[in-house]
This record gives C-alpha cells, structure tokens and sequence, in this order.
C-alpha cells in the first residue's frame, strides 16, 4: 500500500493574496493544490490519498475533490498548529486505515511541480532501503554558519536542497513522531527528525523545479512553468 499524506494547512501571509490560502489561488483555472493532488491522484503506483487541510479550508477541500474526481483522497483532516503536528495527525489517520508496513509519501499540497517518474523512484527508494528524500542540486552560492561573511564556502557540486516529497514506512516515521513528542522535540521537517533518531537517510533526486509556492514570485514562477510545458506540448517536444 502506498499513501499519498498531503499538507494544505497554509494561510498565505506571505502571497499578499487578499487572505485566501496559497493552495486555493487559481493557475490556469484549477486551484493549487488541484494541481498537486492530481500527479498522486494520476500516478498508478499510489493507491490512497490523506489530506491534512487548514480546518477552515477542508469544506472547500470536499468540494475540490468532488469536483475534479479526486477518487484516491480518503479522508479530509484538520491540521495542527505546527508543521510537526499537523505531519503528526495525518499518520495519525493513516494508521488508523492502514497498517504500519504502509509507504507514506509526506508532500506540500503548495510543492505542484512533480511526476510519475519521481513518485515512483521515492517507492522504490524506501522498498529498498526503508525512506527516501527528494533533494535537487544546489544552483546557488553556498557558505557556512558564519553571520555577515562569505564563512565557509561549501562546493555546490557536492550540496542538495531538500524538496518532497519525504517517505517513509509509516511505522517507521509514526515511531519517530512518537519518540519526539515524548522528548518535546521541535524539527524542521520529518528528514531531520529521522536522522536524529539513528536512520540513516536515502537520497532521490528530483527536479530543480520542484518548489514550494510561498510568495508571488513562487506563483508567476508555476504560472510560467505551465505556460512552458504547455508550449512544448503544442510543438511536440
């Protein structure tokens, strides 16, 4: 069983988008995170979808689903007050449907610019070596801890920047969640807590494309991408 846990909970502070949530905000006339829910919903290898939504937001989730057959998503859940938590609550909900030998594939409902090929090499990944962390090459200056100078200078060639999505057997990273709250510990992202927790992690790489929509330029960015591929379709390439 491969499970899709999807993360919408934004409110789109940072997109000065009139208060509506960053995964509503139309491209091309489909909502966001319609656009990512839709590679998973697509993709042959994965067989069920979870939703963590902004609680406000699930009804307007339910619609979206019902609208754009959306036939993999299971179950619609409010998220927490934190990333961490929300993450928490939807393999919560994933144990309660499936059991602990389940792949989850931890992704941003905001993170649109996926594909098959990639869904199906971070299966693999963990199959074979128990996770798999989607990463794409550093394209940019990279330097060390040290504020106010240049510190450091790390070789790009041999530097990633994490993406999603992150995946797991979700006994595996439910255990680690569980080991974490206990300890009230705070991570950036499930990656990180599984390496505190003795696991060693397991690269895939992804495209350099991959971002997370957070700011308008995020946005024109996604719109331009789609404008592209759209393009390339038109002339056969």
């Amino acid at each position: 069983m491969n499970v899709a846990i999807i993360f919408a909970g934004g409110t789109g502070q940072r997109m000065s988008s009139s208060g509506i949530p960053k995964q509503f905000l139309l491209v091309n006339q489909k909502p966001i995170i319609v656009h990512t829910l839709e590679h998973f919903q697509y993709a042959p290898n994965i067989d069920k979808i979870i939703v963590v939504s902004l609680a406000s937001g699930i009804p307007q989730v339910e619609s979206l689903v019902a609208k754009f057959g959306l036939t993999k998503v299971v179950s619609i859940i409010p998220g927490g007050s934190t990333g961490q938590e929300s993450i928490f609550r939807g393999l919560e909900e994933c144990r309660r449907l499936f059991d602990d030998e389940t792949v989850v594939l931890l992704h941003d409902g905001v993170r649109p610019i996926i594909n098959e090929m990639m869904i199906e090499e971070c299966i693999s990944c963990v199959l074979h070596h128990g996770n798999a962390i989607t990463v794409a090459p550093s394209t940019t200056f990279v330097k060390g801890e040290e504020p106010h100078t240049a510190g450091t200078i790390l070789d790009r060639s041999q530097c990633v920047i994490a993406k999603a999505p992150q995946c797991f057997f979700l006994g595996d990273i439910h255990k680690a969640h569980l080991k974490a709250n206990e300890e009230k510990l705070e991570f950036i992202d499930s990656a990180s807590m599984m390496q505190h927790f003795g696991h060693t992690l397991y690269l895939v790489e992804g495209l350099p494309a991959n971002i997370k929509i957070t700011t308008p330029i995020d946005f024109y960015t996604f719109k331009a991408y789609l404008d592209v591929q759209d393009s390339m379709n038109v002339i056969g390439l």
